[in-house]
């Protein structure tokens, strides 16, 4: 069964034109558990400040709603993922569906995306470790994190998915600990605390302009799920796994992001917002406080630093190296990035690079954590709105598909959606989006001055 599994999605591969040089070992659950990891079943203890002030403490109807809109998005992957089942994620889906042009912008705008994250989770875990050992300066934590994190991936994708195996279980325990400790408090009224409804539906601060305040910041919340699309030629089984894995885990995700947020918000009932400063920063290590006291809010830190700056971060740097192999391969970036290693069969010259732009961003950043981010989300946005439009391009168009709600309605809705959040994105962040792609168009004009600009042989 294994070898029919493996030969089915190599002859798959070479319908495209590609030879099978990645490994393929990894299974429908082993996709789901990276893409739990990316997205950081405990990511709302770092954010959880920020998310409670912009919905007023209705943080559950806030991932709630984040979660109903990016399922759209969620969709249009299964769907491309399906019809080109390669590397590459949005950058080969657009290529593919509509035009290798289009499809070098979508590549060049998520590149944004992969490129920094990993920077941003050192950062954020260094800054988050600095006051439980303030003794080791935030950099060190970084050249440690990015040390770490590149070894393991230069071993192969099975070592990094044993790793994501036991951090995912590390993360679910400290979870589980959190709601349990949680309830127990809330049961006996620690802090005035009692079960409600009151996180998911305030009447007295609920407005639309605030909904969709909050479906900003929620769907934010949810960037990740994507790059499981990076792992297509590292996959066993047929070309359908991919996409099943990311709606699965878009969902998982969302459950844990509910759970854990209405049993924090309900031991601080009285609150619609947390000071401005550290107060909002480290609001879900209070409320850990508030219902265990200093072991668990100590407990809680540590997870958050390590689920970012190790797990997430080892995450990010698969995806964005597969993405590099997938666009150097392709000849729109430079090719000796696609080059695979014969024994361990991964790209590691474009794992080695990543480590290296990791660790230059990561010292270089250490205290701009608020500018990094705003990058990262525009990069990701906007090549989704590119992703959304190759669904109805390639199916109505191409393959003449009548399947109005799943080739039309989700991808116009997923585009409105994205669009929206967009245009309400900071203004820093779509200045240096903008800044990114002028510096995409110079790159794509001189490929073409230069003849390479890699024909996909796309069916007209």
């Amino acid at each position: 069964m294994a070898t029919g599994e493996v030969s089915g999605g190599e002859k798959a591969l070479e319908e495209f034109g590609y030879q099978q040089e990645l490994k393929r070992s990894l299974r429908l659950r082993d996709l789901v558990i990276y893409g739990l990891v990316f997205m950081v079943p405990i990511a709302p203890f770092s954010i959880f400040g920020v998310v409670f002030n912009a919905s007023q403490g209705m943080v559950p109807l806030t991932y709630l709603i984040g979660m109903v809109a990016m399922i759209f998005t969620a969709l249009s992957y299964r769907e491309m993922s399906r019809a080109f089942p390669i590397a590459g994620s949005v950058y080969s889906y657009v290529s593919r569906g509509v035009h290798p042009i289009v499809g070098f912008f979508a590549g060049w705008a998520i590149l944004l995306d992969y490129l920094l994250v990993p920077t941003l989770l050192y950062i954020i875990g260094a800054a988050a470790l600095n006051p439980l050992i303030p003794a080791v300066p935030q950099w060190l934590w970084v050249v440690v994190f990015v040390v770490f994190n590149t070894i393991v991936n230069y071993l192969g994708i099975e070592s990094t998915a044993r790793l994501n195996r036991i951090f995912l279980v590390a993360e679910l325990i400290v979870l589980a600990i959190f709601v349990v400790v949680g309830i127990i408090a809330i049961s006996r009224g620690v802090n005035g605390a009692h079960f409600s409804l009151q996180p998911f539906f305030r009447p007295e601060v609920a407005t639309p302009s605030l909904i969709f305040g909050a479906l900003s910041v929620a769907v934010l919340s949810f960037l990740g799920f994507d790059a499981i699309s990076t792992l297509s030629e590292e996959v066993r089984g047929d070309r359908k796994v991919v996409g099943r894995a990311t709606v699965a885990s878009l969902i998982l995700v969302a459950v844990l992001f509910i759970v854990q947020t209405y049993v924090a918000s309900l031991l601080v009932p009285t609150l619609t917002s947390f000071p401005a400063g550290d107060k909002t920063n480290t609001a879900f290590y209070d409320v850990a406080r508030i219902a265990g006291g200093a072991w668990l809010m100590v407990t809680v830190a540590v997870a958050s630093a390590l689920a970012s700056a190790v797990a997430n971060s080892m995450a990010a740097q698969a995806a964005t190296s597969r993405l590099l192999f997938s666009m150097a391969r392709d000849g729109r970036l430079f090719r000796f990035l696609a080059h695979v290693n014969p024994r361990r069969k991964v790209p590691e010259r474009a794992v080695l690079v990543v480590g290296g732009i990791s660790l230059v961003f990561g010292l270089a950043a250490v205290s701009q954590v608020g500018l990094v981010s705003q990058l990262v989300n525009f990069g990701a946005l906007f090549s989704f709105l590119l992703l959304h439009f190759s669904v109805a391009y390639y199916y109505l168009r191409r393959e003449r598909s009548r399947n109005w709600w799943l080739h039309l309605a989700v991808p116009a809705l997923g585009f409105v959606i994205i669009a929206y959040v967009l245009v309400n994105a900071d203004i820093l962040a779509k200045i240096g989006g903008l800044v990114w792609l002028f510096a995409g168009g110079v790159v794509a004009l001189v490929l073409v001055l230069r003849g390479r600009t890699t024909d996909l042989k796309l069916d007209d």
